[in-house]
């Protein structure tokens, strides 16, 4: 396309634009000072009344809106679009008063038959036609039930390398109360943090969690997010001496004597985490009736460690005698 063609299809697409939205702002202008009755059909709140919240709760979730054929001049319409979201009498309103478990709403014979029930404010100048959708509303009720689940984490936390998670998270509630139908709430177990990754942390971690709620479920929750915490801490190593060699199951009438009765090794973890480690808390021990043997005289003991403990190494010494002898009469 030459320069010359390209800027004349420029100016013709501007002209067209400029064209069309002239033309929209004279249909509205004509539109709002219009006395002229015109039909639309409009989005107006639903309001459920006379729910004892105490002892009745919807098995599920009830439309907020419906959509809903009114008639009125250009003026009055275009006055209810700018105001019906501010008003609160611009709604339907169904009640609940009679019904037990079960009950669907034909909406447009209810509204024929309790046309009190239509709530439009007398200055929108407006007349209510029909309910064009939904044609109907299925209302199910149970009993209302409130309950405590235990909450369960989703999120994933990954250190940055050389640090390590310390520990547990920690959560500031373990359990959350849920409310609803009894038939929902009985079948909810715990409730979960949504799924979340932290990746290359050096740092503990404070933060807070939204809860997952449960998809299709109407429950209510006693609070929707949590306060999520986790340690992180450098990864270092100490060597803990005068760790005590203990001897399980010891067969009675004998008396073991180790030498030597105490070992060290190096264990590795959270810097601040291995400084508190003590020798009573690591287990070194050798399973006497497993392991003794008359012809054997060194034996190397098993270690366990903390749980928080990533590994240990360099067990001195690596074997133990083990001298044995009767009790004394």
């Amino acid at each position: 396309m030459k320069e010359s063609n390209f800027i004349t299809f420029l100016s013709r697409q501007q002209f067209g634009a400029r064209a069309g939205a002239l033309g929209l702002a004279i249909f509205l202008w004509i539109f709002v000072v219009s006395n002229n009755d015109y039909v639309t059909i409009m989005n107006v709140p639903i309001e459920v009344r006379n729910l004892n919240e105490r002892k009745r709760a919807y098995k599920k979730e009830i439309p907020q809106t419906v959509l809903v054929r009114l008639k009125g001049s250009g003026r009055a319409i275009f006055k209810t679009l700018l105001l019906k979201d501010f008003v609160s009498d611009f709604k339907l309103v169904i009640d609940l008063d009679r019904i037990s478990e079960e009950y669907d709403f034909y909406l447009n014979e209810y509204y024929d038959r309790y046309p009190q029930k239509v709530s439009i404010p007398s200055t929108f100048e407006l007349q209510y036609i029909e309910v064009v959708y939904p044609d109907s509303i299925h209302i199910s009720l149970d009993e209302y039930m409130v309950r405590y689940v235990p909450v369960q984490s989703q999120v994933l936390v990954n250190p940055s390398p050389g640090y390590i998670k310390v520990g547990n998270p920690i959560l500031d509630s373990s359990m959350v109360k849920i409310a609803g139908a009894k038939e929902a709430v009985q079948s909810i177990n715990f409730i979960q943090t949504k799924k979340d990754t932290i990746s290359d942390v050096d740092l503990p971690i404070n933060t807070r969690i939204a809860l997952e709620r449960i998809e299709g479920v109407l429950i209510e929750y006693s609070f929707l997010s949590i306060n999520y915490s986790q340690d992180i801490q450098a990864i270092s190593e100490r060597i803990i001496s005068e760790v005590p060699v203990q001897i399980t199951n010891n067969i009675p009438g004998l008396v073991v004597r180790r030498n030597p009765s105490t070992v060290s090794l190096t264990i590795v973890g959270g810097v601040d985490y291995i400084a508190e480690v003590q020798p009573p808390d690591i287990n070194v021990f050798i399973n006497f009736t497993s392991e003794w043997s008359p012809k054997k005289q060194f034996y190397e003991p098993k270690v366990i460690v903390p749980a928080g403990i990533i590994s240990w190494r360099d067990l001195t010494p690596r074997n133990i005698e083990l001298a044995v002898a009767k009790e004394p009469d």
